[in-house]
């Protein structure tokens, strides 16, 4: 059996994994008699943690909401998570909620244990974050995050390999600069050796990723800030097409069938109007077919003449 101490800390971090414990199984995971529970419940009790007991045969534990948050206790994968949203939300406009965030890492990075404050100080230092509308992005896994945090902070030089957006793969050996959070996307502004060219890349299409032990001495980048290099670049890319069409049938009905993908606004009891935003217009045509009704195309010109021309392909079908 663990000493006192530990044993509550441990009763304390599975009260906070599971919103209610059965007795007979929390203690079975503390290795105690349910009389040894109730102690270690009534400690937490005294130290402020407000903890609601059932009683009887299924009785259990589970945390309440008290008057002041009590202190948590989070794993490595956790403290990371909370560092990546903490630095987010550093670039609010909102002073109050920035200035409240920076306290927060503070406190955060301060109390750290020495095997994580190298990751996470790493990470708060070496991102910058920028604003720019777009849409939801696929997750970016941490370790790859603090690996490139760590190597712009330890100017280490790196190898990858990365997808484009084609599905073409390629293998990147740069010299990384800083990380960026951009549009709810990670990207990573490095010096490309190969090409001899600073680049960015998104850091989701980033795979295989290792330092190679080289040190290198720092490059001028050609930008005032990594942000502003990343935004210059992707103002070179192809806009996104912006779909808006009127369709003849009631707003319940169409959310029902494309409301996931699409934004849709009720014009009358019979009548809506189809918003959505797509890279390419194939996926808007197979929606429009998916709706079972008549609609009228808004905008672009070119989702027209698609879908004329796919009916032109259907009909001869």
């Amino acid at each position: 059996m663990a000493n006192t101490s530990t044993r509550t800390l441990r009763l304390l971090s599975l009260l906070q994994t599971h919103k209610y414990w059965p007795g007979v199984e929390l203690a079975e995971r503390l290795d105690v008699s349910a009389r040894t529970l109730r102690r270690d419940v009534d400690r937490l009790r005294a130290l402020g943690y407000p903890v609601d007991a059932r009683r009887g045969v299924d009785g259990g534990y589970q945390l309440a909401v008290g008057a002041a948050l009590p202190p948590l206790m989070v794993d490595d994968e956790e403290a990371v998570a909370l560092v990546i949203g903490l630095q987010a939300a550093t670039g609010m406009t909102a002073a109050d909620v920035a200035e409240s965030s920076v306290r927060a890492l503070a406190k955060l990075v301060q109390v750290m244990p020495l095997r994580l404050r190298r990751r996470v100080e790493a990470l708060r230092a070496m991102t910058l974050a920028g604003s720019w509308p777009g849409q939801p992005s696929p997750a970016v896994d941490t370790t790859v995050l603090t690996t490139i945090a760590l190597a712009c902070r330890d100017t280490e030089r790196l190898r990858f390999t990365y997808t484009a957006a084609d599905s073409r793969r390629t293998e990147r050996h740069v010299e990384p600069h800083r990380l960026v959070s951009l549009g709810r996307r990670w990207y990573f502004v490095a010096y490309d050796l190969v090409r001899h060219d600073w680049r960015s890349f998104r850091v989701d299409r980033i795979t295989d990723l290792a330092g190679d032990g080289t040190h290198f001495r720092p490059r001028d980048l050609p930008a005032s800030d990594a942000a502003e290099f990343v935004r210059s670049g992707l103002d070179n890319l192809p806009k996104p097409y912006l779909i808006e069409v009127l369709v003849d049938a009631p707003a319940d009905t169409i959310r029902e069938r494309i409301g996931r993908w699409s934004t849709i606004q009720e014009l009358d009891p019979t009548h809506c109007q189809v918003s959505m935003t797509a890279d390419s217009l194939d996926w808007p045509t197979m929606a429009l077919g998916m709706i079972n009704a008549d609609f009228r195309i808004l905008e672009p010109p070119e989702l027209v003449r698609q879908v004329r021309n796919w009916g032109e392909r259907f009909r001869h079908a």
